[in-house]
């Protein structure tokens, strides 16, 4: 289910804010994608809901949740991720990006753009994650935001959330202007904010 919650979501609704690097051969080794409102992107995610979850795919691989009322908990049971709460978050984007911990909604209603960026471990530590970073800043937030007729807000800026498990990942956002925000400790991340 992950790809329908992480990937999908800003591919489908903003493909010039996503940028993929190849190797020069046609392999995919990294990308860079992301939202450059998070709110543009929940006015239209009931078009990502129908286009994408609602297909045939979509329905086999996150099957429509129980209910939407109550985000169910993250692990279950067996201590595993919840499939259920899952398919909720696929379903409501609020759960996904707005809504959380304490401090999560002003986060977002300061910093409207959102990344996500993966390399390949074997392209990582040369000169590519700034260079994606970069080009998602100018072409996929500026350029994009520029373009919209003032339909399209960053606020402050851009905010990404790093895991719990990956902070070793900080040192190199703060080489790239980016800070850490209070909050994200709440859910085990850390929180990150760049000014624009």
């Amino acid at each position: 289910m992950a790809p329908y919650l992480w990937t999908l979501p800003f591919t489908h609704l903003f493909p010039s804010s996503c940028f993929v690097l190849d190797d020069g051969n046609g392999r995919t080794v990294g990308y860079v994608i992301g939202a450059p409102d998070v709110f543009a992107m929940q006015r239209a995610y009931p078009r990502y809901a129908e286009e994408i979850l609602q297909s045939e795919q979509g329905k086999k691989d996150v099957p429509p949740p129980k209910q939407l009322e109550v985000l169910e908990e993250w692990n279950g049971p067996d201590g595993k991720v919840n499939p259920e709460c899952l398919a909720q978050t696929a379903y409501r984007i609020e759960w996904l990006v707005l809504d959380g911990v304490e401090g999560k909604r002003e986060l977002v209603e300061a910093y409207r753009a959102m990344l996500h960026i993966d390399i390949l471990e074997g392209w990582q530590g040369q000169g590519w994650g700034r260079k994606m970073i970069e080009r998602f800043v100018e072409e996929g937030v500026k350029g994009v935001v520029q373009g919209s007729g003032g339909e399209l807000d960053f606020g402050k800026g851009i905010q990404l959330g790093v895991a719990g498990e990956n902070t070793k990942v900080v040192k190199f956002y703060e080489k790239l202007e980016f800070k850490v925000y209070p909050g994200g400790e709440k859910e085990g991340n850390v929180w990150m904010v760049r000014d624009l």
